[in-house]
């Protein structure tokens, strides 16, 4: 499988990303808990230095809890503040508020000293498709959040969402997509659905991640689908379609369903807690 893209409204959101970092003292970036480096998009890097930096591992309920432990180290050893938050129930979201004030309070003892008091920090959250964006803004701004009205320098239409005294949030329409070369990287966000299904090979992704976990989780196959793991990988998506009645007419193996409820069963954690990468395998860790 070959995985490439760059979209055209990608140039469009870093443009608007370029034109407001000015106004934001951190930038909160979601990362998927099971895939945090392939889902971190470095240009995010390069357009927030010199800002404070918060990294959100999100959906940690899917996720293997030893590979996100691993990983929190691994992002706090780069010199990022972090937390481990599932937005779709709101677990861990309370604390952000006072990891961002701990973040940055550097810019608010400078504030203090100039004779500034009660300046609200201001946040950007940043985060490519599916890693639960939207979910998260809607469970840290809840209901009580209220629209300030556009700020001077603001681009027309940008927001600012008070959440409260203490923290703006800029709500940024722009989401920014990686662009990699590394086709691993690929594999593993159109694993997690990041990438359209319908532009990819299901059956092809299905075998990669039987491939995976019978290398990174032996035994989850076995109980889940009662297949035996030794055999090979298309064999076992056989095994699969057998056992889980996936059959075309005739009674053949029906792969192409088999694939989809074994990607379906992985994106929800049916099959297990299961993270895609580690932090030990990344040469600058």
């Amino acid at each position: 499988m070959h995985f490439q893209w760059y979209p055209g409204h990608m140039t469009k959101a870093k443009r608007m990303m370029q034109e407001n970092i000015k106004l934001i003292d951190i930038v909160v970036e979601l990362v998927d808990a099971r895939v945090p480096l392939s889902s971190k998009n470095p240009d995010i890097d390069e357009l927030a230095k010199n800002k404070f930096r918060l990294i959100l591992l999100n959906k940690t309920d899917l996720a293997d809890k030893d590979a996100t432990e691993k990983w929190a180290e691994y992002f706090r050893g780069q010199g990022f503040a972090v937390a481990k938050v599932n937005s779709q129930r709101g677990t861990g979201v309370k604390a952000i508020n006072g990891l961002i004030q701990e973040a940055c309070k550097e810019k608010i003892e400078r504030d203090r000293k100039r004779g500034i008091k009660n300046r609200p920090i201001r946040a950007m959250i940043v985060g490519i498709p599916n890693v639960g964006k939207s979910t998260f803004i809607n469970s840290f701004a809840g209901k009580a959040c209220t629209k300030t009205g556009n700020k001077p320098g603001v681009t027309k239409g940008k927001q600012w969402i008070k959440l409260n005294k203490n923290v703006e949030l800029l709500d940024t329409p722009g989401i920014l997509w990686p662009k990699f070369e590394d086709q691993a990287v690929g594999l593993r966000l159109a694993l997690i659905g990041s990438i359209k299904d319908e532009i990819v090979n299901r059956s092809e992704m299905a075998i990669a991640l039987i491939d995976f976990l019978k290398t990174s989780y032996p035994g989850m196959l076995a109980k889940r689908y009662e297949v035996k793991e030794e055999m090979d990988r298309v064999t076992i998506l056989e095994q699969i379609a057998e056992n889980r009645n996936c059959l075309a007419k005739g009674g053949a193996f029906d792969l192409e369903k088999a694939a989809i409820l074994l990607l379906d069963e992985f994106r929800s954690g049916k099959i297990g807690y299961i993270t895609l990468e580690f932090p030990e395998n990344e040469k600058d860790s």
